[in-house]
């Protein structure tokens, strides 16, 4: 029990998801078979900002396993996970609970940039996605598409289109070239019909590689 006491349960789904998906039902043939074989199933987001990027930077280059265990033992060291507690942990500790030093290095940066306010997150609801991510990227440990995921995710924006993610990649190949490689510019070409909503499209992709849904 101790080990999920900061993890909040606030679940919210986007409102343009109904709309989002008339109209990529309506512009892709993919799509209208797509999408009805999920149902009612759609994007959530929970948490907060600071915790899903630390979440993030824990499962880097582990399994989805491994990362749930080390965050358990990381969150068994705070009352609460906020940027300034995190600041206040001794390196060995954070080591002990089975981070690389890597990693540490990135949290601390996480945390730092939070702490400062030097990432302006209660302006990101009227800032744009390409501003958001370059503030994003500045953080050590984050890049492009840990940006784009928290986009998607967290912030739950309509139209991100991540092309460096190998599931969307492999899912245009398979739903729209019958397997053959596919190139950023033919997945770009793809997504021409899915805009506004290229994140929905995105996430009926991911859906149709594995039916159940990720969650950050």
């Amino acid at each position: 029990m101790a080990a999920t006491k900061n993890i909040a349960t606030v679940i919210a789904t986007p409102a343009y998801w109904e709309d989002a998906c008339k109209h990529l039902m309506k512009k892709d043939r993919v799509m209208k078979r797509l999408i009805p074989q999920f149902g009612d199933a759609c994007l959530q987001t929970r948490g907060d900002a600071f915790v899903t990027l630390a979440r993030s930077i824990v499962g880097q280059q582990i399994s989805v396993k491994a990362a749930q265990t080390v965050w358990d033992r990381f969150a068994l060291l705070l009352k609460k996970i906020t940027a300034s507690n995190v600041l206040k942990l001794k390196v060995d500790d954070m080591r002990a609970a089975g981070l690389s030093v890597r990693k540490v290095e990135y949290l601390v940066d996480l945390a730092l940039h939070f702490d400062s306010g030097v990432v302006h997150v209660k302006a990101w609801e009227t800032m744009d996605d390409e501003a958001i991510i370059a503030e994003l990227i500045a953080i050590r440990g984050i890049g492009r598409w840990t940006a784009e995921m928290f986009l998607i995710f967290h912030l739950m924006r309509p139209n991100v289109l991540p092309l460096d993610d190998v599931g969307l990649i492999n899912g245009i190949s398979k739903s729209y070239f019958s397997g053959d490689v596919v190139s950023r510019s033919d997945a770009r070409e793809v997504a021409a019909a899915w805009a506004p909503y290229c994140s929905v499209a995105t996430w009926y992709i991911w859906r149709s590689l594995d039916p159940v849904p990720v969650e950050y």
